[in-house]
């Protein structure tokens, strides 16, 4: 099977590139290296079956393919809001360019969408029915709406042009080869940790998260993108409903790096989610899927990660 990963030099992207080069694919990496870097994909440049195309999803591109997994686009707050109108631009006409790739070629489309499309949630866990909380006017809006409109572009070519879709909802996530500098909170507290620094703590660390480690994660969308059912083009979260509050996570840190924690507490950002958790039956029930990978071990593998790294 040929199949295409945009972003594939990304933090997610490379571990799923990874994944489908050891399933015997071929894989086509497609990324422009806003976020992602070559070092994520270098040890996979001299395989045989591995491509690498340095390429921007918002121009199209012509390549023969049987499933594109559409995973472009800077993910943390620092790099979606640096240049927030191409993060719109790829976020929508990046999906537009995929999804016309797809229906030329009658190729499966997995869109990685995200939690953030539910916004400060009310409903609690989230589920996915729940139509989100959405500020369509802050500096968060060209992420949560860009995503939204991605999830409308992708029920629109399935529902007019019959393009074989799938949306997966990804909820935070965590792992090697985050970049250290991406301003998330697991990333951000273990770099604070391992240089001696105080953790920066945006509220009063009650808003709450669940971390799903990359494995976990992949090996969800994996089988999303290969499981036929009536309704399977309909969005499915993909996450870890362990719940923490970042107090918690602090704390974890603390235990995984062997580091003496002392916080500081500043300023909740504009429109940052309280809560966020996902409900995953329907990924259960559909994929058969849950996560596996604990927390502490999770932790444990990143902070051996980033330790190996020089952290500027």
């Amino acid at each position: 099977m040929r199949i295409l990963v945009t972003g594939g030099a990304g933090f997610i992207g490379s571990h799923l590139c990874e994944r489908l080069i050891a399933d015997g694919s071929e894989v086509i990496c497609l990324d422009n290296f806003f976020t992602g870097r070559k070092a994520n994909i270098e040890h996979l440049l001299t395989h045989p079956h591995f491509e690498l195309v340095r390429h921007d999803v918002t121009e199209p591109i012509l390549l023969e393919v049987d499933q594109i997994y559409n995973l472009a686009c800077p993910a943390s707050p620092v790099h979606y809001q640096y240049n927030p109108i191409k993060t719109v631009k790829t976020n929508v006409m990046g999906t537009i360019n995929m999804l016309g790739l797809a229906k030329r070629v009658k190729a499966r489309i997995l869109q990685a969408s995200t939690s953030e499309v539910y916004g400060d949630p009310i409903e609690h866990p989230q589920t996915e029915g729940y139509w989100g909380n959405v500020n369509p006017i802050g500096l968060r809006s060209c992420y949560d709406e860009g995503k939204r409109v991605a999830e409308t572009l992708m029920m629109d070519y399935h529902r007019q042009s019959g393009v074989d879709t799938r949306i997966v909802r990804i909820f935070n996530t965590y792992g090697t080869r985050m970049l250290e500098n991406d301003g998330r909170v697991v990333s951000n507290f273990i770099v604070q940790a391992l240089r001696g620094e105080r953790l920066t703590i945006y509220g009063d660390g009650s808003q709450t998260r669940s971390f799903c480690y990359v494995s976990d994660l992949v090996e969800g969308i994996v089988r999303l993108m290969n499981t036929e059912a009536d309704d399977i083009h309909l969005p499915v979260n993909i996450g870890n409903p362990g719940e923490f509050t970042m107090n918690e996570l602090a704390d974890e840190i603390g235990k995984a790096t062997g580091r003496k924690i002392e916080i500081d507490y500043l300023p909740l950002p504009q429109d940052d989610p309280k809560q966020r958790q996902p409900n995953i039956e329907r990924a259960n029930k559909l994929l058969g899927w849950e996560p596996t990978v604990p927390l502490s071990d999770g932790l444990n593998k990143t902070v051996e990660y980033f330790s190996g790294r020089t952290l500027r």
